[in-house]
């Protein structure tokens, strides 16, 4: 309905805030028969996401209900992320001011709002034609826009949903029109959109100044309502959004001396515009791929994630960018290394992470409101049993937690009060959730290594953590942040499940080789020279602890968790795998507590695989089984246990799923099984027989031949069964003989006969003196898609 000579286009934006490839603002600047004398773009700070008190006059009470998580009551919008759309929000206002327009900020519900304009323009004689807004995954972003709509229509208003075009690749170009047609592993859909290169489509230019309808006069634009009022400042207006969830936790450690934030970034499009160009002028876009796991600075990632999530810049402007620094038609980056020659790595792995977002957002879409249970997407895949293939997670609700939880609610609540303020005693935890804490980023790395720490390790309702992330990262995103986590949890669409567990104190070897980064963010262990003791304090000796300052410190004296892992030194070198750690299949103690095995002891032998500290010696021998006995470092050997072969069935010690009998496999000492993919049967191996691995990385006991076999400390294994050492038994005297050779480091195989069974003559020697071998972590999609 329009009244008099006005026709107003109300346009409602949310995470469209730019005016360059704005498919809304184009189609106004480009078509001359839309038909609206006047264009009012309105924000809305939606009242169920971000808290809205601070905009009270005084004296006045909200209408809406505190802006809380649903499961652990935190704030749905932290500071970090509230200053940094207020930020936003400021930059399209200019943005639009100086081409001509305006923006109108509003605060409470999207429909509320939306049905106040409408019936003010209204009464004022000022026609509204239409209410245009961008479509967005998520479940409350769909009521929003139903919500709208109903109000539309009550008042005989036109209402459009516009495609959300800031994605990689356009939804109009995808193979599929359902949504259930999403592949449900990720690399099928990567390979449909092959090649990533020539998919976006082309960038909307920014609309020229005076091309849109004019701003409508203030005098007719209805007002804020009550009790609100919105100030005139862009400060003020970020102040209001920051003051309510500013003090998020009673108390917390304060922000260490010399750390620095990674994202020191302001939101906005100017300022995403400008990262990027800095981003493809430097070594930052061809270096990505080897510095994306980075820790410490501004530089090892793009840092664009915060600004993808807002709609500050689109994935196709991204993948523009660096069309014109591949083919060298872009003179701003003319300096750039690798400048006109062509797509490299970091290129293409940024374009790989871009769709990885595209994903996960139809991943969201696919499953709606599934992505925020606790049972994620499992029932959605008609899996009845699904309780007996995921144990019941541990909750400091007592309505939610199961009658015999272990530990109790209480001692569940404090637990994740620990955690989220970085105080369990896991070094890499400890620091990334710190780092979060004061400046609302971490790093993809990290993220992986959190989730999988309180989804994992601790057993506790992963949901809390995925909301914990919802209020402090300033990049969050609906779809990347809860796919994700469930994604790591076990509930997602990880084809391994809860089969892939991050060994933390292994990460932080790895990816922060020299205790920089954890350093940097838990000063409490600083003054500790040893990386295990920095990895995990609790492993530090008294005299350490006292030189420290750390005595009685409860990461010291209560930690929420100690991982067995102790390396001789700062390795040199990364303790990572290869290639094949990717099919390690893991369990946790409990399960590997009731791995049916036998109890024949091995002599002990001259073994100098282990460390005398860590109680966590394995071997891994594969099918290979003579030269064993663990050593403790100084060449003293301890009793072992054989396992003559893996458990065809997971469900032979009390959990689902299946594996393959035909590969070798260790068990580690935090219970994680890990099983390598069998190589091509050498000649002399029969059809059918696992194949033998021809050399150790980990310095593992010498090999022989017989069936698979796994070495395990005595005292790691409880509950032994005792038909399962008969039946291994009576298979010895069936087959007779016996096994030998032996390897050292990548030596030479040689094998007695082939069905041999496990025989242990205590003649082997590792290769690595002093270092344990723990289980491979291989990587999976990242917890917060940081492109």
């Amino acid at each position: 309905m329009s009244h008099a000579k006005t026709n107003t286009l109300i346009y409602v934006l949310r995470r469209d805030l730019r005016v360059s490839d704005n498919p809304i603002l184009h189609h106004l600047a480009t078509s001359s028969d839309h038909g609206f004398t006047h264009l009012l773009p309105v924000y809305v700070f939606p009242a169920q996401q971000i808290e809205v008190s601070g905009f009270i006059r005084d004296g006045g009470k909200s209408p809406y209900p505190e802006a809380k998580s649903r499961v652990g009551g935190y704030w749905r919008c932290g500071p970090h992320r509230a200053r940094f759309i207020g930020e936003a929000v400021g930059d399209v206002k200019r943005s639009l001011a100086s081409l001509g327009s305006g923006l109108v900020v509003r605060v409470g519900m999207p429909a509320d709002v939306v049905g106040d304009l409408v019936e003010g323009l209204l009464e004022k004689q000022h026609g509204v034609g239409a209410v245009w807004m961008t479509d967005h995954e998520g479940f409350e972003e769909k009521q929003d826009e139903k919500a709208v709509a109903s109000v539309c229509e009550k008042h005989g208003v036109g209402f459009k949903l516009w495609l959300d075009e800031k994605y990689f690749i356009d939804d109009r170009d995808l193979s599929f029109e359902n949504p259930q047609g999403l592949p449900a592993v990720f690399t099928i859909y990567r390979k449909s959109a092959e090649p990533l290169r020539e998919r976006p489509r082309a960038v909307l230019p920014t609309p020229p100044k005076g091309s849109l309808p004019p701003f409508p006069d203030a005098s007719v634009i209805p007002a804020q309502s009550a009790p609100f009022s919105i100030p005139e400042r862009p400060k003020d207006v970020v102040e209001a959004l920051v003051k309510p969830v500013k003090n998020f936790l009673p108390t917390h450690p304060g922000f260490p001396k010399g750390a620095v934030s990674a994202h020191p970034f302001r939101g906005g499009e100017a300022a995403g515009q400008k990262r990027l160009k800095h981003l493809v002028g430097s070594e930052g876009m061809k270096d990505y791929k080897d510095t994306r796991n980075g820790l410490i600075g501004t530089e090892f990632s793009t840092k664009l994630s915060a600004y993808l999530a807002q709609g500050c810049i689109t994935a196709r402007q991204i993948h523009h960018a660096l069309v014109g620094y591949e083919d060298g038609t872009d003179s701003r980056f003319a300096k750039a290394a690798g400048f006109g020659a062509g797509e490299n790595e970091g290129t293409g792995a940024i374009r790989f992470e871009l769709l990885w977002r595209d994903y996960m957002r139809l991943h969201n879409r696919k499953f709606g409101n599934r992505l925020f249970r606790l049972e994620g997407i499992w029932k959605a895949r008609d899996c009845k049993d699904y309780e007996e293939k995921r144990p019941g997670w541990k909750s400091p609700a007592r309505e939610r937690a199961l009658p015999d939880q272990d530990p109790d609610p209480n001692t569940v609540a404090r637990i994740i009060e620990r955690f989220v303020a970085g105080t369990t005693g896991m070094g890499l935890i400890d620091a990334s959730q710190r780092e979060l804490m004061h400046t609302g980023y971490t790093s993809n790395r990290a993220r992986q290594n959190v989730a999988s720490f309180l989804a994992k390790h601790l057993g506790i309702d992963w949901r809390y953590g995925a909301e914990w992330y919802e209020m402090l990262l300033v990049d969050y995103d609906v779809s990347s942040n809860w796919a994700n986590w469930q994604y790591v949890s076990g509930v997602g669409n990880d084809p391994r499940g809860e089969m892939r567990i991050f060994n933390p104190v292994k990460q932080a070897f790895d990816y922060d080789r020299d205790g920089s980064y954890v350093r940097s963010w838990v000063p409490e262990v600083r003054k500790l020279e040893r990386l295990e003791c920095v990895f995990q304090a609790c492993t530090a000796s008294e005299k350490e602890l006292k030189a420290a300052g750390l005595e009685g410190n409860i990461m010291v004296t209560d930690p929420v968790k100690r991982i067995q892992f102790t390396v001789d030194g700062t390795p040199l070198r990364s303790l990572r795998r290869a290639f094949f750690r990717k099919r390690g299949i893991m369990l946790n103690a409990a399960a590997a507590a009731r791995l049916k095995a036998t109890s024949t002891p091995a002599p002990g032998g001259q073994g100098h695989d282990s460390d005398s500290s860590s109680g966590n010696t394995i071997a891994d021998g594969g099918t290979s089984t003579s030269g064993n006995g663990s050593g403790d470092g100084n060449g003293n050997g301890h009793p072992e246990v054989i396992v003559p072969r893996f458990p065809r069935s997971l469900r032979e010690i009390g959990l689902p799923g299946k594996v393959s009998a035909s590969a070798p496999a260790s068990i580690h000492g935090d219970g994680h099984i890990n099983r390598t993919p069998p190589r091509a049967p050498a000649a002399h191996q029969r059809s059918g027989e696992p194949a033998v691995r021809r050399s150790n990385p980990r310095g593992g006991r010498g090999g022989g031949g017989g069936s698979n076999v796994v070495w395990v400390r005595r005292d790691q294994l409880q509950q032994l069964s005792q038909t399962a050492s008969q039946q291994s038994q009576q298979q010895r005297h069936q087959r007779g003989g016996h096994g030998s050779g032996s390897w050292r480091g990548g030596g030479r195989l040689s094998r007695g006969r082939r069905n041999a069974p496990p025989v242990s003559d205590g003649g082997g020697q590792g290769g690595h003196q002093g270092r344990l071998h723990m289980s491979p972590s291989p990587r999976p999609a990242t917890i917060q898609s940081d492109a």
